[in-house]
């Protein structure tokens, strides 16, 4: 870079750059910069012109100001005008402020591509390299279009000076990376590539990002490559540190170049030719030698590239899995970073292991460690340390040590981090199927894993369990044995009384045999967890007693009373009503022949693909498929637990109580019953092939509704009626609890609502705009699908303002929704209103204004304790995030006005800019609290916004972070 002469000291932008540190106050500081704009602004409109020196000085001002924080609307011609300036300081100066303040879409951008056209073709080494570096800075498709041609030219030319080279190279990867399509590379490819024999190490350093990134997309082009890289790669790691003295880190030669040809040989295959696959071969064994010989400094510079290449070279040995003494030397050399005192060293080293726990070649290496990595999950101060030990654990898992490995995660998960519960109980329960030496201890494991984290065990788990239990004969008793034992505890999750339920109604004649399990007893026991549980587990427990009937009539007065209790033939809940009323009058008039026939046990379930391993893939995300898919083969497995290649599972789990008498759709094709003998325990009901979506009822459902199959095949009742498609949800609720809810020229509907923690009251006003009488008035609520257990709502009627039937002319009535929220819900109930006008029917469906914010409760918070939560709240599911255009004008205080209406608290001096608006509060519902930070920042130059919501669970994030984008 060209020598900056006394004279370019620019005095005056030091005097006022020292003005604006010494102001007192913000004000103080403002009217220092107007003043300094007023007086720019009258120098650039002046008769006189100005001077190189002077448009540089005031154009480096108007920079300074920018930077602080201003607007700025002018000076844009002068920093053009710079440009066309044969002086290096004003030529940068004006690149500068075009690269800072210069938008793509500016009208100056044919100035400025002559400019840099003109820069480009003069030959001045320092110059081309201001014009590449704008180029790269602006990188707009205007800029890609007109030099996207030239600069591979200047990049292979034999007379560019090596600046150069390196600036183009990484300018031509900027203009890829925005517009792909812009760079032709064919006619330049071969010449690129030797740009790797390059003398100069910085134009190899910078010709590997391009060819990295270009090989991604056309990799049989680049594929000569390989040699050059290895030769490149050969010569740096043979090469002593005094070699490369100009690119040598703390004693270590070339560091981020080797960093790169190792990465840049990990998008191809091991090489074909023997010649450069041995060098490589070498270069590997190499790096691993350096790496146990003593440092050569203390220092952590030192340490951090060494690592740095010593992973990189794991990472290709990994990739080309073909040479099995690199692959376990390399698990030996991770080995010892297992208990090293650097963090980032042992969570390197973990994650790497995972990843050869999957090779053939290196698996048994990898177990060697077993109980070094069981010490890092119970000691890790680190969650993210701990995360990548259960990682690794389940990984490194096989029929040798599945009962050590998964003994060890059950108690860890005691006391490990709410946040990663979930993933190492579907972990537990996918290695216990799997590598299940017998039946007996994958329930007990199970069994254990519901009592441990209860909570945490999703319907995936325990309806594994039970379709297990339901295709074995010879574990059936053992089950029915072990969860009477296990309902006994006085504290018991609902989780198992749903699988005590089923088991126990179907196996629970092989234990009655025994006094202390005898029918009367087992239903007592069953019957004393009824009231504690949910509108769900109490449909399946009913179930469970008609079942009871049919294995053990002697229970049937004892049952047939509590079927009759006003508690059921009464209960709020529609569905518990009907189960009671027509289960107490089907074991009133059925024989016992045809009880027999409806409540026989349940048929095994098809055999298909583990939902418990679908959803641990859709948990970890599609990045990380390839690190759950079972690569290796274990040799003692003999193919009986894990010979299923995995599909991602695409089907939802119907919801337990969403069809009573599973009658609404005709039963789908039978699958052939599962083979009575060793079976494959990685099959499931849930995610069958994509070409048969209707897989039939969950064991849940089936049991509840096979039997009533049968019986009642011509029956169809359904829950709810066909109604016309619902009207959608005005945005304006949202934030708003009063105002007309729908208007025409017949009906208008008026909603009036108050919500409180997890309760809510709706008022309905009902108007009649017409002079004729409507007839057969009725509204109704409607839950779509499951709604109905996630949240509750019904109509009631003070007796003062009873809706009749019959509304006059010019009337109206009002009707009030009680509504409590049981689990977060991304649809809100419907409102289906029916009724008469002049003899002909009217139908009408609504969405009520009921979304999950409306059960927000504001939590104010001091900033220390809103930074900490938010870091609490780190991990990708947790968080969403939207950037969008503004619909309506950006006013503080309607945003102020709205943010609030949604419920949030808005939380003052806690972001560093005053503009933008930091809420919080808490998501209420019966079963759990869901707590929750926003951000929104508005970009008033731009007229857009950035939304970032965080809470503790991905689905209240995603569907909070739309509702609140629309209104704005």
């Amino acid at each position: 870079m060209p020598a900056v002469s006394k004279g370019d000291g620019m005095r005056g932008l030091a005097v006022f750059i020292s003005d604006i540190r010494n102001c007192k106050s913000k004000e103080a500081e403002i009217k220092r910069i107007n003043k300094e704009l007023a007086n720019i602004r009258s120098k650039f409109k002046g008769d006189k012109a100005l001077d190189g020196y002077s448009k540089k000085k005031y154009v480096c001002k108007l920079l300074f100001i920018f930077l602080l924080g201003h607007d700025i609307d002018f000076g844009h011609m002068e920093a053009v005008n710079l440009l066309s300036s044969n002086k290096y300081t004003e030529k940068q100066i004006g690149y500068l402020f075009i690269s800072v303040l210069v938008n793509s879409n500016s009208e100056l951008i044919r100035l400025i591509n002559n400019a840099i056209k003109n820069d480009l073709a003069s030959r001045n080494p320092t110059f081309m390299c201001l014009a590449l570096h704008c180029i790269a800075n602006v990188g707009s498709r205007e800029m890609g279009e007109a030099f996207a041609a030239d600069i591979p030219r200047i990049l292979v030319a034999g007379d560019s000076m090596d600046s150069v080279k390196q600036s183009a190279a990484l300018c031509l990867l900027r203009l890829y990376k925005a517009s792909p399509d812009l760079v032709p590379m064919g006619e330049w490819t071969a010449r690129v590539v030797h740009l790797l024999n390059d003398q100069h190490m910085g134009v190899v350093t910078a010709a590997v990002s391009l060819i990295t990134c270009l090989c991604k997309k056309n990799p049989d082009d680049f594929k000569t490559c390989i040699s050059l890289a290895v030769s490149r790669l050969s010569r740096i790691v043979s090469s002593a540190s005094t070699d490369l003295q100009d690119y040598t880190y703390y004693f270590v030669p070339a560091p981020w170049l080797s960093v790169k040809l190792l990465r840049l040989l990990q998008c191809y295959p091991p090489p074909e030719d023997a010649a450069v696959k041995g060098r490589l071969v070498e270069c590997l064994e190499t790096v691993l030698n350096k790496a146990q010989e003593p440092p050569k400094s203390k220092k952590v510079q030192h340490s951090n590239a060494k690592n740095a290449i010593l992973f990189e070279t794991i990472s290709l040995i990994i990739h080309y899995d073909s040479e099995p003494n690199l692959l376990v030397r390399a698990c030996n050399q991770l080995g010892q970073f297992l208990q090293h005192r650097e963090t980032n060293l042992r969570y390197l080293a973990l994650e790497s292991m995972c990843t050869l726990a999957s090779s053939e070649f290196s698996h048994e290496a990898v177990k060697t460690h077993i109980d070094t990595v069981i010490n890092a999950l119970k000691t890790e101060r680190d969650v993210s340390v701990r995360q990548r030990a259960a990682d690794l654990l389940y990984a490194m898992c096989d029929r040798s040590n599945a009962k050590q490995i998964v003994s060890e995660m059950l108690r860890y998960l005691e006391t490990a981090d709410y946040a990663i519960r979930e993933e190492i109980v579907l972990k537990v329960a996918i290695l216990a199927e799997k590598y299940a030496v017998d039946y007996s201890w994958y329930v007990d494991t199970i069994l254990n894993l519901i009592r441990i984290a209860g909570d945490y065990v999703s319907e995936e788990v325990w309806y594994r369990v039970l379709q297990i239990v339901t295709n074995r004969d010879d574990v059936q008793g053992y089950a029915a044995k072990t969860v009477f034992e296990a309902l006994q505890a006085p504290a018991c999750h609902e989780n198992m009384v749903k699988v005590g339920g089923y088991i126990l109604g179907e196996f629970g004649n092989l234990i009655a045999g025994d006094p202390r399990s005898s029918p009367p007893v087992q239903f007592s026991l069953l019957h004393s967890k009824f009231h504690l549980c949910s509108v769900a587990t109490r449909a399946l427990l009913l179930s469970t007693y008609i079942k009871f009937i049919n294995l053990f009539p002697e229970t049937k007065a004892t049952i047939q009373g509590v079927l009759r209790a006003g508690s059921q033939l009464r209960n709020a809940d529609v569905e518990l009503q009907q189960r009671a009323v027509e289960y107490l009058t089907l074991s009133s008039v059925a024989s016992t022949d045809v009880l027999a026939t409806v409540l026989e046990e349940m048929p095994p379930f098809p055999e298909r693909e583990s939902s418990i391993l679908a959803k641990l893939k859709r948990k970890k995300g599609p990045g990380a498929a390839s690190a759950l898919d079972d690569g290796r083969r274990d040799p003692s497995s003999n193919d009986i637990n894990g010979g299923v290649e995995p599909t991602p599972s695409t089907v939802s789990t119907p919801s337990p109580s969403a069809d009573l008498l599973g009658l609404r759709a005709a039963p789908p094709p039978a699958a052939p019953p599962a083979s009575a003998g060793a079976g494959n325990l990685l099959v499931d009901v849930f995610d069958g092939p994509a070409a048969q979506p209707s897989l039939g009822p969950t064991p849940e459902e089936a049991f509840l509704s096979e039997s009533w199959e049968r019986w009642g095949r011509g029956m169809r009742t359904g829950a709810h009626p066909g109604h016309p498609v619902p009207l959608p949800l005005p945005p304006r609720f949202v934030c708003k609890n009063n105002g007309v809810l729908f208007e025409n020229q017949l009906l208008q509907i008026g909603v009036k609502s108050e919500f409180r923690q997890n309760l809510g009251r709706m008022y309905l006003f009902y108007g009649n705009k017409t002079s004729v009488q409507f007839q057969n008035f009725s509204p109704t609520v409607v839950h779509p699908g499951d709604l109905q257990t996630h949240i509750l709502s019904g109509l009631g009627q003070p007796p003062t303002k009873r809706v009749a039937a019959q509304v006059d002319g010019g009337a109206q009535v009002q009707q009030v929704l009680n509504i409590e929220c049981l689990r977060d819900f991304l649809t809100p109930p419907l409102l289906s209103v029916r009724f008469r006008y002049g003899g002909a029917p009217q139908a009408l469906t609504l969405k009520l204004p009921v979304t999950i914010n409306k059960f927000f409760q504001p939590t104010e918070m001091a900033a220390q304790d809103f930074f900490q939560r938010w870091k609490q709240l780190s991990l990708p599911q947790q968080e969403a995030q939207k950037i969008f255009k503004a619909n309506h004008p950006m006013d503080a205080e309607v945003t102020k006005a709205k943010l609030l209406g949604f419920g949030s608290a808005l939380l003052d001096n806690v972001d560093p800019n005053p503009e933008n608006f930091v809420g919080a509060g808490i998501i209420q519902t019966k079963a759990l609290q869901v707590g929750c930070l926003l951000r929104l920042e508005p970009n008033a130059q731009a007229q857009m916004y950035r939304l970032t919501l965080r809470t503790s669970k991905e689905s209240v994030s995603r569907h909070l972070c739309e509702l609140l984008a629309q209104q704005f």
